[in-house]
């Protein structure tokens, strides 16, 4: 009965108004929701499919969409102009080929491409290396040259793949458009399989009289030496993309890249973190105690930095503007941190330890006798020059 079926418009979930545009849409999504391909056995999901279905077929046909905005139901009940229910419907429209075509595709690998998917040009694929470079070089960059065996147009056949005097012949199988399409009955109707043609893999041409240079492939191979500017700032992971040194697109188009990943050394003193240096430096007893100045190595080279007196182990030190260019911008670079370690004698002689003791005394406020050195009393000095001079002769 005409009043047990639920309104079209409301079945596809769309307005009165609707585009075609939009009703194909919402079809679409319910088809391949409840196609029974995909729930199989599924009493409900058939129905809730073949009900999309017949809104579908009579909402998109123009003539029967105003019957039905006119009259309803009753349009297409016997004798009322109709087909006499859902069995009647026309599936094997083209609109409705395509979109069982679509669905198809979808659920099953086939698909609908144009013909220019298969034989229009085609990108070359990418190609990639990888360089070791040196802590240094990554931090200033650097130039690096490759020998690459390079895939080229064949110097031949100019790329046809086919020998001289002769011309690559148009796929009988699929006429050139380096696709086919397969037809296959099912519950709603014939449904279209488009797939990669298996004679021609989808180039539309066919060579019978191969190149013997290429062998038909149309390419050879040549040594090339190809140089590479790695960038200032560059770290490990990171790539190089060199445009149009990949493989030779087909069909005209444009080759792919090189890309050159980077492996960085790493270094006996620094140490990176993105675009910061790390490293440790050792100082000696009086250098910390006495404070001065001391040497710090960056990748510039040696700067002097002085420290104050009683300077502690793990002081850290912040050289701005020293540690590693950005890539984007090498006059834009990271910091250098620098921190320090206190040095412990780990050999004293007797004098040594015997200042030692007395400064260790000074600082209890406890008395002792003067250091008397082997050579006998010598001329007056500062208990700190003293100290001073005894362990430098131990940091030397």
């Amino acid at each position: 009965m005409a009043e047990s079926k639920r309104d079209y418009y409301e079945v596809l979930g769309v307005s009165k108004t609707a585009t075609d545009a939009e009703l194909k849409k919402a079809y679409r999504q319910l088809a391949k929701k409840y196609h029974p391909d995909i729930n199989p056995g599924d009493k409900d999901a058939e129905a809730k499919f073949k009900e999309a279905s017949e809104a579908y077929a009579v909402l998109s046909d123009p003539d029967k969409r105003r019957k039905y905005d006119q009259f309803g139901h009753a349009a297409f009940e016997q004798g009322g102009g109709g087909a006499g229910g859902f069995g009647g419907f026309d599936f094997n429209s083209a609109d409705m080929g395509d979109i069982f075509g679509d669905i198809f595709g979808d659920l099953f690998g086939g698909g609908r491409r144009s013909s220019s998917a298969y034989n229009g040009p085609m990108q070359g694929a990418n190609v990639r290396i990888n360089v070791r470079i040196s802590f240094m070089e990554a931090v200033f960059g650097v130039t690096k040259k490759f020998e690459m065996n390079m895939k080229e147009e064949c110097p031949k056949c100019h790329g046809s793949g086919a020998k001289p005097g002769t011309q690559p012949q148009t796929c009988p199988k699929c006429g050139g458009k380096g696709q086919v399409i397969y037809s296959q009955q099912s519950l709603f109707g014939m449904v279209r399989n488009v797939q990669t043609c298996p004679d021609c893999h989808g180039t539309g041409k066919i060579i019978r009289d191969k190149c013997p240079d290429c062998g038909g492939s149309g390419y050879v191979r040549n040594k090339r030496t190809i140089e590479v500017a790695i960038p200032a700032g560059i770290d490990s992971g990171q790539s190089v993309r060199i445009r149009g040194k990949g493989e030779p697109g087909t069909n005209g188009g444009g080759r792919g890249d090189l890309l050159v990943g980077v492996t960085v050394d790493r270094h006996p003193v620094f140490k990176r973190q993105e675009y910061d240096i790390y490293s440790t430096v050792p100082i000696s007893f009086t250098e910390a105690a006495l404070g001065g100045d001391i040497t710090i190595k960056t990748v510039d080279g040696e700067v002097t930095q002085t420290i104050k007196p009683g300077t502690q182990t793990d002081t850290r030190i912040r050289l701005k503007g020293k540690g590693v260019p950005t890539i984007r911008n090498k006059n834009i670079r990271g910091d250098h941190y620098a921190t320090l370690v206190v040095q412990v004698p780990e050999k004293l002689n007797s004098e040594q330890k015997a200042l030692l003791r007395q400064f260790d005394a000074s600082l209890r406020g406890e008395k002792i006798a003067p250091v008397q050195t082997e050579k006998g009393p010598k001329k007056k000095k500062g208990f700190m020059n003293k100290m001073k001079e005894a362990f430098d002769e131990f940091s030397e």
